[in-house]
Parts: C-alpha cells; structure tokens; sequence
C-alpha cells in the first residue's frame, strides 16, 4: 500500500471539462476513442460497453484515455459506425443538455442522458498514469460518492461563483484518488496494476520519461535514452519494455502524438509546425501516422475536439 501512496502523492490531476449530454440519436460507436480520460455518470437511459457491460440510471462508466472501446449511446439497437464516422456527424447523435434544437418545429426525443467528467492524470509530470496501468474501459454501478462527486464538479463547473476553477480542480482530485481507491477496494485489475505499476519505483526510468517529455521534438534514439539512464543502447529497449510493457519507440510515438493533439486543440499554429515541435520533419509522414492512431485527419481533430466537448 505505501507503493500506492506514493505513486498518489506523484500525479498530478487536472481537470479539463465537464458536459451533460443527450442522446438524441441512439449510436453504437465502433472504436472510441480519445487521448483524455472520461467518467461518465448516465443519468436517464442506458449506455453500454463492447455490447456486455451496461451502464444504467445512477451506474457510471470510465473510459480511460488511449483506450479504444465500443460504446453504444442509447438501449435500442443500431448499426454500427466508426470513430472517425461518429466524431464528424456527433451533432446527429448527442447534443448539449439545454440546447436549442436545430428545427424548432421538431420536438427531439432524450433516448438517454449523460454527465462527464474529463481530466487528465499524469505521474511524475511526465507519465499518463491510467493508460501506464493498462486498464480497459469499465461500469460502476455501486459507488454512491463517486457519482455525487461527478454531480459536484458539474454543479460547480456551470456555475458562475468565486473560485469556480479552485474548487472545480479539487473536486477532480478528490475523484481520481476515490477511482483509485475503487479500483483497489474491490480487487479490480490489481496483478495488472501491481506489475504495471513497478516501473514508478525506478528512478532511472523516470528520468527517461522526463527526458522524453522535455525533447519530443528532438533525438529520441534509443542510443540518446542509453545514455539518460546509463544503460548499454542494447540493453536500454529490453530494459524500458520489461518496466513497462511497451518499447520506447511505441512511447514515445504516444506522447508526441498527445502533445499534437493538445496543440491542435489550444493552438493557431499550422499542422506542419505541430509536426515539427513534436519531432516529425516529414509533415506527410505526421498525418499519416496520426490518422492511424485516432482514426481522424490532425485537421478535423483541430476543428471538432473531443465527443464531449459538443
């Protein structure tokens, strides 16, 4: 348990947004996908998880990020569509709780509704803390604190009072060490999170990863991470896979391709100089890999962001 606790003391936690959605569309989405964590408290209606797990009134369901998954918005049956189908046509599917409809003259029918929370936790400032535990997608259907929490943070996110933000960040913290709490209570994944979890205690890798972090755009070779962590080059991918589970190269492809995403998504700058800071001089070779990885040209990322952020 001290493991934990100190692995705790090391995230840090930000939160990113939070929505109420409807479902207007019953949608069963093929691969979902996003780089960000969600938790989502299904308030009327019915969500489901690769067609076993559902998700009713008062059940919650989390989606860590970097996970794909199939989740079916709404109880009826529907065909299936791709991410990439799903994030250019949402506006069909979901829409803002309170929202105006589109054609007054049609009254829209709430097949469900839905509260998230997105926030992103890393550990160390460096490393993606529940996509380095390699948990899938999971219900909660009987923790009462964690659904009051996720009320709190959106009563106080769509609130218009003094400390919104302080109180809003708390509230988010608050959440991820109950999750985690959850997760370890009731014996869920924990051989996974023991073994996936050791590579916190070596310092050596968690200089690699601040390393990476700080030179994304620069030489990543495994060569360069040998001399990081004062490792033989041929050793040092042997060495990051057996602590991780992953080769370095996967990594670091990972974070450079969050660190595009989140510049898509906060910045002006063209999709060739994201390229660049994150380390691709072929700005061709960029797209191609990231279309690969989320299913959806870096351009649309830049003009729709995340299913929750409608």
């Amino acid at each position: 348990m001290d493991d934990y606790n100190k692995i705790i003391e090391s995230l840090n936690i930000k939160f990113i947004r939070s929505n109420t959605l409807n479902v207007i569309q019953p949608v069963k989405v093929n691969n979902f996908y996003d780089v960000q964590n969600s938790l989502i408290l299904v308030n009327s209606g019915m969500i489901k998880l690769d067609n076993q797990q559902e998700a009713g009134p008062g059940s919650l369901m989390f989606l860590p990020g970097g996970k794909s998954a199939q989740i079916t918005f709404g109880a009826q049956e529907t065909d299936e569509i791709m991410n990439e189908v799903f994030m250019n046509k949402r506006e069909q599917f979901l829409r803002q709780h309170g929202a105006p409809s589109s054609d007054v003259m049609v009254e829209e029918v709430v097949h469900t509704n839905f509260t998230t929370v997105t926030f992103d936790v890393k550990a160390f400032d460096s490393v993606n803390f529940f996509t380095s535990l390699d948990l899938p997608p999971f219900i909660i259907s009987d923790n009462i604190l964690l659904k009051d929490l996720v009320q709190k943070i959106s009563q106080e996110n769509n609130s218009e009072v003094a400390g919104k933000s302080r109180v809003t960040n708390l509230l988010t913290e608050y959440l991820i060490i109950q999750l985690f709490r959850h997760i370890l209570e009731r014996n869920m994944f924990v051989e996974q999170l023991a073994t996936n979890s050791n590579y916190f205690k070596d310092p050596r890798l968690i200089d690699i990863f601040n390393y990476i972090k700080k030179e994304l755009s620069g030489d990543l070779s495994n060569k360069v991470l040998a001399g990081v962590a004062n490792v033989s080059e041929d050793y040092v991918g042997q060495y990051f896979k057996m602590l991780t589970g992953i080769n370095p190269q996967d990594y670091i492809e990972y974070q450079r391709m969050e660190k595009a995403v989140e510049l898509l998504r906060t910045s002006k700058k063209s999709i060739r100089q994201i390229g660049q800071e994150v380390g691709y001089k072929d700005t061709a070779y960029f797209c191609r890999r990231f279309k690969m990885m989320f299913g959806i040209p870096a351009g649309k990322m830049r003009r729709r962001d995340s299913l929750i952020d409608i």
